[in-house]
């Protein structure tokens, strides 16, 4: 569920000072059919940049309205004139379910990040990405484990096409009941590459491939894809 539904690529856009987008998507993918939105924001200032993003499900396994909420917020401390930035970062979030006979909620694991960027764009902005190292604390499962993290950006056709997208790799014990017993799982990979048309500057439509490997509540791999649309303030 964790879209990083980028404008996280803003992140690399230095000549931009601050942007922020709505993005509503409805996913496709087997035992989904259900509508996402999700809210970002990216600013820049004289010590680094802010980053946060607000993902919401709707009507989910009979749920009426909000079906699951997550955020992410990070922070990055530019290291002098170098590429490089010092990184940190908080994830959380909950959701909520019906049963034949209760209603029932549940939390997303909290975590605290802390680590380094990398960051490289070509001469005009038109290509870029971001690597992160990362310590990771996911709150009652491990005091430390670690997440590697890209970003990267791609513009054609005089920046009417985007392609955009985030790959995560993390450590996390993840228990998976089956019968007649359960598997753990040691790590996860999380990804989600997107493509644009911009019509303007403001509005785009395009897709998303949602691709996860032993990423809850899935055993193994999966591929969800979406179509979208974005509005760009």
């Amino acid at each position: 569920m964790k879209h990083r539904l980028l404008t996280f690529s803003l992140l690399l856009l230095l000549i931009s000072a601050s942007a922020q987008n709505i993005q509503l998507h409805y996913d496709f993918g087997k035992d989904r059919q259900y509508p996402t939105s999700t809210v970002e924001m990216f600013k820049t200032d004289k010590l680094g940049s802010t980053f946060f993003f607000v993902d919401m499900d709707y009507d989910v396994s009979g749920v009426e309205g909000v079906s699951t909420a997550y955020w992410e917020i990070a922070r990055s401390f530019n290291l002098g004139k170098s590429p490089f930035a010092a990184h940190a970062e908080y994830n959380g979030g909950f959701g909520q379910y019906v049963a034949p006979d209760y209603n029932g909620a549940f939390q997303i694991n909290d975590a605290w990040l802390a680590g380094v960027d990398y960051n490289y764009n070509n001469a005009d902005f038109t290509r870029g990405f971001t690597l992160q190292l990362l310590y990771k604390y996911i709150r009652g499962k491990h005091d430390a484990a670690f997440q590697l993290t890209g970003v990267w950006y791609m513009d054609f056709f005089n920046r009417k096409v985007t392609f955009t997208g985030y790959a995560d790799f993390w450590r996390e014990d993840t228990e998976f009941l089956s019968e007649p017993s359960s598997d753990v799982t040691k790590f996860v990979f999380q990804s989600e590459p997107q493509l644009w048309y911009n019509f303007t500057k403001n509005f785009s439509l395009g897709s998303e491939l949602e691709l996860g490997y032993n990423f809850v509540p899935v055993k193994g791999f999966r591929l969800n894809p979406t179509l979208g649309a974005k509005w760009t303030f």
